[in-house]
This record gives structure tokens, sequence and C-alpha cells, in this order.
């Protein structure tokens, strides 16, 4: 009698299972819409819920707000995710902040501090390039900021190994102003 029983007990409890998702879809499926809600409707009065004033747009993110964990002091910080470069004062401080396009060798997360710089050089896609700060180097690739002479941003060749972040030219003159040998570069993810 007992395993009868369980079998009873547990073929009500799927039963109610199913009866409470079904009614919660119905309501879902029949709720009136954020939009809705938010419409007041003509001769009556509005809801108790819509006694509070709807939200605004979502706020944009603050293109100078330097990425949290990017540490302290005078550096650059590079965003992998967001191909951006951020300028930082010794104040943590963004003083300019800017798009990249990125090389198809990419540094791995980390602290690092400009090694080299060079005025003028051919790139390693063959782009005269100028104002390069190098960083570090992945798998014999030299990784570095620059500017294309041409102004031109690619995308570079998948199949090619390159190391050169590349920048707007106005971008890469600040970036010389700024990172001299020893600053230190922060990569993050």
């Amino acid at each position: 009698m007992a395993r009868s029983s369980s079998g009873i007990v547990a073929g009500l409890t799927a039963a109610a299972v199913a009866a409470v998702a079904f009614l919660a879809y119905q309501a879902s499926a029949s709720a009136p819409s954020p939009e809705q809600l938010a419409e007041p409707r003509a001769g009556k009065a509005p809801a108790a819920h819509a006694s509070h004033p709807p939200k605004g747009p979502a706020k944009e993110k603050d293109a100078l707000a330097v990425p949290a964990r990017s540490g302290t002091g005078t550096r650059v910080v590079y965003s992998l995710a967001e191909r951006r470069v951020w300028l930082v004062d010794g104040k943590g401080r963004a003083t300019r902040t800017f798009q990249v396009a990125p090389s198809t060798v990419s540094p791995p997360p980390g602290t690092y501090a400009v090694s080299s710089r060079s005025g003028s050089i051919t790139g390693s896609d063959g782009v005269q390039v100028e104002h390069v700060v190098r960083f570090t180097s992945v798998e014999g690739v030299s990784i570095g900021f620059s500017a294309a002479v041409d102004g031109s941003m690619p995308s570079p060749d998948p199949k090619s190994k390159t190391g050169g972040v590349r920048m707007p030219r106005a971008d890469g003159d600040a970036m010389w102003s700024f990172a001299t040998v020893g600053v230190k570069v922060v990569v993050v993810p």
C-alpha cells in the first residue's frame, strides 16, 4: 500500500507543478508591457504601481571612465574587449580615450611597461607607421601602439601575425607624447 500511495503523491505533485507553470505562463502572456504600464489611461486613475516615475533611458557608459582593476598611477590602459585605450594621469583620471584596431596577436592581460619607441617604421603588415610605442612581445611578435601615416585603420589579415595596435594619427600623437619608455601599460580583458 505504501508503494501505491507514494505513486499517487508523486502524480499529484507533478500535476500541481504543471498547473502552476501553466498559470504562470498565462499570467506572463497577458501581463501589460512596461510601456503600457507607463501610459496613462484616459478617464481612469493611474494604478498604484504607476505612481513611481518611469525610469529614464539606461545611462550610457562614460567613455572616460577608466576600467576597474586597471592599476593606479600614470598608465596606458588597453581593453581587449572594448578595443579602447585610455591615457591615465597620476591622479587616476583619463586625459584621453580612443578606439583602436587590434592586431592579430594580442598580449595577455597584465601589466607591462613601454620598452621601446620608434618615430617612423614600416609595420609588420607592410604599412608605413609612426609613433610606435612597444610594450611586449608574444610568440616573437612585437606588440605596440602605432598610427598609419596614411591614416588608415584596416583590419589586419587574420592569416598573418601582426602586433601593431592601430589608432588614428591624432591619437597616435597623444600616445607618443604620453607613453615614454618606462610608462606602465595595463592590458585588461
